[in-house]
C-alpha cells in the first residue's frame, strides 16, 4: 500500500499561501497550453495562434465552472451558510469536472467571437488537455482531497483512519494512460476530431464508475462529495461528455492531411 504523505503548504507574507495542489494545477495548465500549441503546429492545422490566444478564456471559464460546480453541485449548503457571495470565492473549493465544462465554454465563446472554426483544433486541444489534466490530478493525490471507500487494494493509500482508495491517484493514472494512447493514435493520422472523441469517452466512462468508490464516511465532511439521488454531480456530466465523444468518432469525416510528429521540428 502507499503511505499517506501530505506535502505542506508554503505560507508567505500578507497571508498568502502556496499549496502543492495550486503548484501542480499551474504546471498542468502551462504544460497543457504549450503541448496544445505544439500539436497545432506539428500535427494540425499548422497555426497555433488561436490556441495561444484562447488560454485566458479557457482559464477564466475553468475558474468559474470549477468553483460553481463545487458549490452548486457538491456543497450547496455553502449557499445557505455563506450566501450568494460564496460563488465569487473562486479560491475556496473547485471541481475538476466543473473546470472542464467551464474551459470548454470559454474556448467555444472565444472561437465564436473570433469567427474561427473550432473543429480543426480539437485534436491539438486533446493532445494538450490530457497530459495537462494528468499533472493537475497529481496535485489532488499530493493533498489527498478525494478519499475513497475503505479497501485493502494494493494501490490504496493509508489515510489517517485506515487504507482507502485515493481517487486523485486513480485519475492521474487514467489520464496518463490516455495521454500515451492519444499520442500513439495521433501518428496514424485519424479523422479530424477523433482524438478529442477518444479523450472524452476514454475519461468519462471510467470516471463514471470510479466515482462509486468515493467515500461517504470520511471524518472530514469537507472531503465527502455531495450526492444527487445517489450519484455525484460528475456522474451526471460524464454521459454528456461520452455522447459528445461518440458523436465525434461516428460523424462522417474525411481524413485530412496531418503532419507526423516524428518528422516535425519546432
Amino acid at each position: 500500500m502507499i503511505p499517506y504523505i501530505k506535502l505542506p503548504t508554503l505560507h508567505l507574507p500578507f497571508g498568502m499561501e502556496i499549496s502543492p495542489f495550486s503548484v501542480t494545477v499551474a504546471v498542468g495548465l502551462l504544460t497543457g497550453a504549450a503541448l496544445a500549441a505544439r500539436a497545432a503546429r506539428w500535427y494540425g492545422p499548422g497555426d497555433d495562434t488561436p490556441l495561444q490566444d484562447v488560454v485566458p478564456w479557457a482559464l477564466i471559464g475553468g475558474l468559474f465552472g470549477a468553483h460553481w460546480l463545487h458549490v452548486l453541485g457538491y456543497h450547496p449548503e455553502l449557499l445557505r451558510e455563506q450566501g450568494v457571495w460564496v460563488l465569487l470565492r473562486f479560491w475556496d473549493g473547485i471541481s475538476s469536472m466543473g473546470g472542464v465544462l467551464g474551459s470548454m465554454a470559454g474556448i467555444w465563446i472565444f472561437f465564436r467571437r473570433k469567427g474561427l472554426k473550432l473543429k480543426p483544433y480539437l485534436d491539438a486541444l486533446a493532445l494538450g488537455a490530457a497530459p495537462g489534466w494528468a499533472i493537475a490530478r497529481l496535485g489532488c493525490f499530493l493533498v489527498h482531497d478525494h478519499p475513497g471507500i475503505r479497501t485493502h487494494f494494493p494501490l490504496a493509500v493509508v489515510f489517517p483512519d485506515g487504507p482507502r482508495h485515493d481517487l486523485g491517484l486513480y485519475d492521474f493514472f487514467l489520464l496518463a494512460i490516455l495521454s500515451a494512447i492519444l499520442y500513439r493514435v495521433a501518428r496514424r493520422h485519424p479523422p479530424s476530431g477523433a482524438l478529442m472523441g477518444i479523450l472524452a469517452i476514454g475519461y468519462s466512462v471510467p470516471r463514471f464508475f470510479l466515482d462509486f468508490l468515493r467515500a461517504t464516511d470520511y471524518p472530514d465532511p469537507g472531503l465527502v462529495d455531495g450526492r444527487i439521488f445517489g450519484l455525484t454531480p460528475a456522474q451526471y456530466v460524464t454521459p454528456l461528455l461520452a455522447a459528445i465523444g461518440l458523436w465525434l468518432l461516428l460523424r462522417p469525416s474525411e481524413r485530412g492531411e496531418k503532419r507526423d510528429f516524428s518528422a516535425a521540428r519546432n
